[in-house]
Formats: C-alpha cells, sequence, structure tokens
C-alpha cells in the first residue's frame, strides 16, 4: 500500500481539493508519538475559507478510518497513526518481492531525457574538478533510468579551441614523443604549461598559436591529424577513469562536432530578426531580460561555445525528441545557460523550457589550489588510486585476513570519494579532507558499505528468515522507525528526481544505515529465543540489505559482501 497515496484518497473524498496536491503536502512527523504521517492545513485556508484548525477538525470526525490505528487532529494538522503490523507486512514483502527493482517504477516510460555531463577538455587531465558532473550526472542518469526515462548521456567534450593551436605549436617545439606514449595527457599537459610560459617572454607565440588553430579550421591534413591524435590518446586516459567510476556514455559528440551546423543556427537567428551588430560582433540583445548580450559571432566572424551550444541544443532536440534536457555544469555557467535558454526561446523553440541547468560548487583542498596554464592540478586517476590504497591500508590493520582485500579496498575507496560528493546539497562547495572521507564512522560512505556488510554478515551466519513471520513482532520503536524509511524510498528517489539532487538519495541511505545499527545496538537477532521475532527481525535485516545495495546504485557507489 502507498499510504501517502491512500491518504490523500481519503481526504480528497472530504474536501474539493486536487489529489495530487494533497499529496504532495503530506509529511512525516520528526517523532512518532507525532503520528506516522502528517497532513497540515494551511495551505487550504485561502481555497476553503476556513481556518487551518478547522479544516483539520472537520476532516477528523469525517474520514475513512480503515488501515489506521487512529486519526486525529492536532491543531491545523491532521495525523495518522498506521496499522503497524499491516505497514510492517506490506512494506517488507513488497521489498522482499521486487529486490532489486524495490522503489522502480514505469513513470518515465516513453520519455527521453539528455544528460551532459563530465565533459572534461581533451589534451588536458582529467583533474578532481571533473569529478563533480561525473558524479552527478552519472547519478542521475541512473536515477531516471531507474524510473522509466530513456537516458542518453552525452560527453560534450571539450575538443575545439584556440588551445589546440597553441598545443600544436608546443608539440612542434617541445614534444618527447617517448613520454607522449607513455603518459600521454601528462606529456600534453607539461608542453601545455611551457607553451604558456615562453608565451609570457615571447608574446608572438600567442600568434602562432592562433595560426595552428586556423590551419586546423581550414582542415589542413597536418593540424588535424594531430589533433585527431590528442582526441583518441585522450579518449584512452579518460576511459582508465570511467572504468574505476563505472560510468558509461551514449554519445562523445564534442565541440568540434558541431562546427558543420553552426552556420544554420546563425542564418536561422538572423531571420527571425534577433541577430544585431555590436561594435563588430553579431549578438543577441537581452537587456531586457536583465542579461547581457549573448555573443553569437566575434567581430573576427568566429563562433564561440554559445553558437555551440545552440547548435547541440538543436541537434539534440531534433535527434532524440527529448522530454527534458539537463546540462550538469558548474554554477560559474549559470549566466550562460540562462542567456543560452532564453535565446532558444526567443527562437520560438517552445521546449526551451524543458533544458534544464543543474550546477554545482567548487572542489578545494584547504592546502592546494588549481591552474591548468600553471600545471597546478590533481589527476583524478591518481586521486582515485590514492583512496585505493589508503583503503587497502585501514583493512590491512583492521581486518586482514579479509578475502579479495584489493577488490574491496577499490570499491570502498571509489566509492567514499563518489560519496563525498553526493553527499551535500549540489551547490556546496567540497573541502577534501581525507580522515573525515575515509573514516567508517559519521555520515560517509564507507560507513554505509559497512553497514550493508554488517546486515550481509548477519544473514551468513543466521540464514535468511524462513518459516513463518508474525510482522506484529516488529513492534518495538526502532523497527518501525527503520520500517517507515525503508517504505520512503521511492518517495525519496521522487524527490531526488523533482529536484535534481542526488545528495537527497544520499542523505537518505545514510539515514537507512544509522537506523539500522540503532535497531541492530538494540534488538536482539542471533540470541532471540522466539523463533518469530527472530524470523521478522532477520526479514527486516534482509530488506535494509537490499534498500541499501539499492540506493547506492543509484548513486553510482558499489557494496560489498564483507568488509
Amino acid at each position: 500500500m502507498d499510504y501517502k497515496k491512500e491518504i490523500a484518497k481519503v481526504i480528497g473524498e472530504n474536501i474539493d481539493v486536487d489529489v495530487d496536491k494533497i499529496e504532495k503536502l503530506i509529511e512525516i512527523p520528526p517523532k512518532p508519538e507525532m503520528g506516522d504521517y502528517a497532513f497540515p492545513c494551511f495551505s487550504l485556508a485561502k481555497e476553503l475559507r476556513k481556518a487551518p484548525n478547522k479544516i483539520a477538525e472537520e476532516i477528523a470526525a469525517n474520514i475513512n478510518k480503515n488501515g489506521f490505528e487512529r486519526v486525529e487532529n492536532l491543531g491545523p494538522y491532521l495525523n495518522f497513526y498506521v496499522d503497524k503490523a499491516v505497514f510492517s507486512k506490506n512494506t517488507l514483502e513488497k521489498i522482499f518481492d521486487e529486490k532489486d527493482e524495490y522503489g522502480s517504477s514505469k513513470v518515465g516510460e516513453g520519455k527521453n531525457i539528455t544528460i551532459d555531463f563530465s565533459s572534461p577538455n581533451i589534451a588536458k587531465p582529467f583533474h578532481v574538478g571533473h569529478l563533480f558532473s561525473t558524479a552527478i550526472g552519472n547519478s542521475l542518469y541512473k536515477i531516471l533510468s531507474f524510473e522509466g526515462y530513456n537516458c542518453i548521456g552525452i560527453n560534450h567534450l571539450g575538443d575545439w579551441g584556440t588551445q589546440f593551436g597553441k598545443l600544436i605549436s608546443a608539440y612542434k617545439r617541445w614534444c618527447d614523443k617517448d613520454a607522449l606514449e607513455k603518459e600521454p595527457i601528462k606529456e600534453l599537459l607539461r608542453i601545455y604549461v611551457k607553451f604558456h610560459d615562453e608565451a609570457d617572454k615571447d608574446p608572438s607565440l600567442e600568434d602562432e598559436g592562433r595560426m595552428y588553430f586556423k590551419k586546423l579550421e581550414d582542415g589542413e591534413k597536418e593540424e588535424v591529424e594531430l589533433w585527431k591524435t590528442f582526441r583518441e590518446l585522450s579518449l584512452k586516459e579518460f576511459e582508465n577513469v570511467y572504468k574505476l567510476l563505472n560510468v558509461k556514455f551514449d554519445s562523445y559528440a564534442g565541440e568540434s562536432f558541431y562546427n558543420d551546423k553552426m552556420d544554420e543556427v546563425v542564418e536561422e537567428i538572423d531571420k527571425k530578426g534577433l541577430l544585431v551588430d555590436s561594435n563588430g560582433a553579431k549578438v543577441v540583445m537581452l537587456e531586457e531580460y536583465n542579461m547581457p548580450p549573448c555573443i553569437i559571432k566575434k567581430s573576427d566572424g568566429a563562433t564561440i561555445y554559445a553558437t555551440r551550444d545552440l547548435a547541440a541544443a538543436e541537434y539534440r532536440k531534433k535527434t532524440y525528441d527529448f522530454y527534458k534536457s539537463i546540462y550538469v555544469v558548474g554554477s560559474d555557467q549559470k549566466l550562460h545557460f540562462r542567456q543560452l535558454f532564453k535565446t532558444l526561446e526567443l527562437m520560438n523553440h517552445e521546449w526551451s523550457k524543458d533544458c534544464n541547468h543543474v550546477s554545482f560548487g567548487m572542489v578545494r583542498f584547504s592546502d592546494r589550489k588549481f591552474s591548468t596554464r600553471k600545471g597546478e592540478v590533481i589527476f583524478l586517476e591518481d586521486l582515485l588510486k590514492e583512496a585505493v590504497d589508503k583503503t587497502l591500508e585501514i583493512i590491512n590493520e583492521k581486518n586482514p585476513e579479509l578475502e579479495n582485500k584489493e577488490e574491496v579496498s577499490e570499491k570502498v575507496g571509489v566509492g567514499s570519494v563518489v560519496f563525498t560528493f553526493l553527499k551535500n546539497s549540489r551547490e556546496k562547495d567540497i573541502v577534501f579532507d581525507w580522515k573525515e572521507m575515509l573514516s567508517f564512522d559519521g555520515e560517509t560512505g564507507p560507513y554505509v558499505q559497512y553497514t550493508y556488510a554488517r546486515g550481509k554478515s548477519i544473514l551468513r551466519k543466521l540464514g535468511n528468515a524462513e518459516g513463518e513471520i508474525d510482522y506484529s513482532k516488529l513492534n518495538t520503536t526502532e523497527e518501525f522507525e527503520l520500517i517507515k524509511l525503508l517504505a520512503g524510498f521511492q518517495g525519496a528517489i521522487f524527490n531526488a528526481i523533482d529536484k535534481l539532487e542526488p545528495s537527497i538519495l544520499t542523505r537518505y541511505v545514510i539515514e537507512i544505515a544509522k537506523a539500522f545499527n540503532k535497531f541492530y545496538n538494540l534488538n536482539k537477532i542471533s540470541t532471540e529465543e522466539d523463533i518469530l521475532v527472530k524470523n521478522s527481525r532477520l526479514r527486516l535485516t534482509e530488506a535494509t540489505t537490499e534498500v541499501i545495495k539499492n540506493g547506492l546504485n543509484l548513486l553510482g557507489v558499489g557494496v560489498v559482501e564483507k568488509m
């Protein structure tokens, strides 16, 4: 039984208000004594022209109480107390029956969603900052797919621009071919940094870089072949990171893919009377929308990334006919996306309202700063491997006899990093702290993974629940609070989708882990003599591990059976 839907239905029988609106208002009270579900009547006062207290009182007097122990009104709130045995049975049997599919639905069936995420620049390091977009985008891809949407993951590679002219110049002057073969990105970064160092001394190098990029744009064979080499070497390196993260894409169409599609977009903007001359540049004026102009062509006639993004948006709509188009890009690009979406709207693309910028904060180390030009970057692959190594050290210290230590340390180490990026609101900055991130205590990935492994250890030792189960035996506060949390899994997923915010699901699995450990510490399982109580608690343990696993999978974090 979906209790929120059932409550909305019985309330709707008493008042003339849309049932969907009622369902969205239903809350989980902060304390069990205040009920299992609560419906606040404040927002109905104006619509029904009655005081909230009066609305709650009238509904409580007339409501159908079937399926509930009792329904009470407390001031402006309507509090519902469910039949705990029925609730527990419905919830745990549903989890047991559906297993990996628990929490999923077909709500998104037939709807395509494009998700533009990760999108590193080729010939540059895949650094720690790129993980924010990668982790958020990958989680949204998994969450939306779980609810039936057809997701198209797009890696919009930064594979075009004047920096490639500079890189070609640097390659011709200083590249170590042996180093390029062994560690291509590090060698490309070295010569890119050297180019900027030398250009500070000799500004004519900048002109040389622009000259090589012009040759690349004109399709000169040597420059195109070098560009292709840089791209292929970069993708090969990136794949090592994506493999560690278990991330896959459906498209690698980067900026260069839209080179032959921009003239058509510029012509379309011009035909619609939106293109204005501004100091030699061609722009779309957005002053009345409190934004600076959206530059379509620079004064030298070159297009910029806004032009490419307009072409990309049109291509994605034509190719995928998306229901939603999501861009997982840093918060420093908020203005760019406001300009992009407004320009699409002014071009009479009604679907512009279906485009969403999912922004996120910055990644910082307390003792380090990033600068690609100066070579001061932290390679993501190195950071992930460091996390794995540190985890292996902890395992060797705490459980040296553990089987498959390398596999476990990889899942826990990589998972700890991903979990950290998804733990708090995506708009918040992240400050790296290894000690906190890898802790098996507190609100961390290893803590949740350990809770799953602990549950699995109990089930291995005692066996899954067999024989008769009496769900009325799950009557302690800790047991029922855990069951209520398990029942809210799909609600947490829908909330994450509504806000495009994976941290909602991260916080949810943390709360599940806390509730399970509290239940486990305060209620006997292995020494329980009443077989009905023991079986019921084993079934609760089994259900908890299933929900933790499903939740972590949607975050892109793996589970381990033993730790």
